[in-house]
């Protein structure tokens, strides 16, 4: 006897997560009041009551092995609603990137991590996810606890890094020549920061291809670089 899909198949297809190709823009004030309402730990603020003396909620001892990292990717829910999603502020489909480890297609991982956030390994190490995407994840308070997003995402970038894949041009743009003058316009970034680096990287996938970032310091990354976040 052969299988029937069900009435709403189309529904649930559309739920399978797809790699998007540009950046959405979110309000700040949007992705912060849909955090809080995923947010599943105590919130960390002045006016709460939550102690920060000895909390190292975002303290990874050791990084992810390729078995730690398939091990901890496969405990994923892989939630429809993906409430880790909605409490990260770049958006990134966190969903997708964990079922592609547990597929050990990590070229695919990185390729989700990077098409939304061009800063992915940076992220993947000294993001405060415990008050971002691991504060919404559904198993906060199960035994074995959240999932570890940062060290995941941290492992998936690592390991396209070695493997040497050279950076191209997007296939679907139209040659130098065809593009509108417009494209060509020289463009001025101030501030060699996350935001600055992010936004000349989403801008050149676009096509253009005259972009200039200004540092006033000698070393660029911002408050990343300078500063513990």
């Amino acid at each position: 006897m052969l299988s029937k899909d069900l009435p709403d198949i189309e529904s649930i297809l559309a739920l399978n997560p797809r790699v998007k190709h540009h950046a959405q823009i979110i309000s700040t004030a949007s992705k912060k009041k849909e955090k809080k309402h995923w947010k599943r730990n105590p919130e960390r603020n002045c006016d709460s009551c939550v102690k920060l003396e000895n909390n190292f909620d975002d303290i990874k001892h050791t990084t992810l092995s390729e078995r730690g990292a398939l091990r901890e990717a496969l405990r994923c829910l892989k939630c429809a609603d993906a409430p880790c999603q909605k409490s990260c502020p770049t958006n990134l489909d966190i969903k997708s990137f964990i079922t592609s480890i547990s597929n050990k297609n990590y070229y695919g991982a990185a390729r989700a991590i990077l098409s939304d956030n061009p800063l992915g390994l940076t992220c993947g190490m000294v993001c405060p996810t415990s008050e971002l995407c691991v504060g919404g994840c559904n198993l906060y308070a199960s035994e074995e606890g959240p999932i570890n997003i940062g060290g995941l995402q941290q492992f998936a970038i690592e390991v396209f890094s070695k493997m040497g894949i050279p950076q191209i041009r997007n296939p679907e743009l139209p040659p130098f020549n065809e593009l509108p003058e417009s494209y060509h316009t020289p463009i001025a970034l101030i501030g060699c920061g996350p935001a600055s680096i992010s936004c000349a990287s989403f801008l050149a996938r676009l096509g253009y291809d005259n972009i200039t970032i200004f540092e006033k310091q000698k070393y660029t990354g911002g408050l990343s670089t300078s500063e513990i976040p």
